[in-house]
């Protein structure tokens, strides 16, 4: 059997697992951010 983390009973690092999608996850939400400024900036002209 293999002797991974999860096999020996520690608690897997949240961050550790976010860290492999953030190419992913920074321009999508950056992306979003900008967005929502733009609609507030229209929506209160």
């Amino acid at each position: 059997m293999s002797n991974t983390p999860a096999d020996q009973g520690t608690p897997v690092d949240v961050v550790d697992s976010i860290v492999p999608m953030m190419p992913i996850i920074l321009p999508v939400g950056g992306a979003i951010l900008i967005f929502l400024l733009a609609f507030i900036a229209v929506f209160m002209a």
